[in-house]
């Protein structure tokens, strides 16, 4: 395919199960997680740039309060090309808006993709192939084309997409149209889903053209669309907030997913770190001077290298340092950081922690 694709890298999102690394002004895409000189959003954009075919195609969309940090991040990219929405509304306004912006730019035939900031990707040439066949069969067939991960564990983390029939092959890699999306499902169900071989985990990744998703969107979801079409951007703070699944996807009829194996992880919370980093024979993994006794299976991160983290009998627990905060939780139950953080919120003492 010689056809251009835009890509956009949604940058909007706070990273708070990564607190206290991830802070208001300092998100999960801007922090450095894979042992690499690169932010989560720098790899993205770098991921992107060839598919891309340079900076002035690739787009950004993110919120004021990190904007400028996106800027610095990202020297190139055009300002014209970074979309920055006065308050979040979540994925369903943000895709809504950026695909106006393209679509009056260069038309209804302009091919866009949608990207999360924060994930990771194992294989470039693979996920550079898959890419192509989702831009293939999106300039071929009105369509709505999602990424689904093939999943290697029955995980209750990540939502599922079931496959029904198969539509095609796209540079040869199969094609089938959605039969339903699921949210986090419970374990037994997740195995369920394995065992038929139809499910992927839904990625968060779309491809479509500019004119087919401004159709669904006024189809399915008015009530974001019109207002941003009439008004414009200084309308967000009225638009419902609402996740892309939700507004559109699970509503639409032409969904298809191209099932794909690239490596891949969302980077969800800290048990990625281990998931990525984990070395065998390795009894736990430290980005930290760390002296353990009986420690394992544990994660240990420290932004000071002078810090010193002494533990003793513990197993699969989280520490993490990060100026004047230290946080220690189970593995099991990192996703309730965000709790804690309402917590700190409300008390006027931690407003400087959040």
């Amino acid at each position: 395919m010689t056809r251009a694709l835009f890509p956009v890298i949604l940058a909007g999102g706070k990273g708070e199960r990564f607190w206290p690394l991830s802070r208001q002004n300092r998100p999960k895409q801007f922090l450095n997680l894979d042992g690499t000189d690169r932010s989560l959003l720098q790899a993205t954009a770098d991921r992107l740039l060839t598919l891309a075919g340079g900076w002035d195609n690739l787009w950004v969309i993110t919120s004021g309060q990190i904007a400028q940090g996106v800027r610095e991040q990202l020297p190139l990219l055009p300002s014209d090309n970074l979309l920055v929405e006065l308050q979040g509304r979540d994925t369903a306004a943000a895709v809504a808006w950026t695909s106006l912006e393209i679509q009056r730019r260069y038309g209804d035939d302009a091919i866009i993709g949608f990207f999360p900031a924060d994930h990771w990707i194992a294989e470039q040439k693979a996920f550079v192939c898959t890419i192509d066949a989702a831009r293939e069969l999106a300039a071929t067939q009105a369509a709505i084309v999602t990424l689904g991960i093939k999943p290697t564990f029955p995980s209750t983390g990540y939502g599922y997409i079931e496959q029904g029939e198969k539509i095609g092959s796209f540079n040869e890699l199969p094609a089938y149209h959605v039969n339903r999306f699921t949210e986090k499902p419970d374990r037994q169900t997740a195995e369920d889903f394995l065992s038929t071989g139809r499910f992927s985990w839904n990625s968060g990744m779309f491809v479509f053209r500019a004119g087919v998703v401004l159709k669904e969107l006024h189809r399915h979801a008015p009530e974001i669309i019109e207002p941003i079409e009439k008004y414009g951007p200084d309308i967000y703070q009225d638009l419902p907030k609402k996740s892309i699944d939700y507004a559109l996807m699970e509503k639409t009829d032409i969904a298809y997913v191209l099932p794909a194996e690239f490596g891949w992880d969302d980077l969800g919370d800290w048990n990625a770190i281990e998931r990525l980093m984990k070395k065998e024979g390795i009894p736990n993994v430290e980005f930290a001077t760390h002296v353990g006794l009986d420690t394992q299976g544990s994660i240990v991160y420290s932004t000071n290298e002078e810090d010193v983290i002494v533990t003793i009998g513990l197993e699969d627990v989280v520490i993490v340092r990060d100026r004047n905060v230290t946080l220690i939780v189970k593995k099991d139950r990192t996703q309730e950081i965000k709790q804690v953080l309402k917590t700190l919120q409300a008390d006027p003492r931690f407003t400087n922690l959040l």
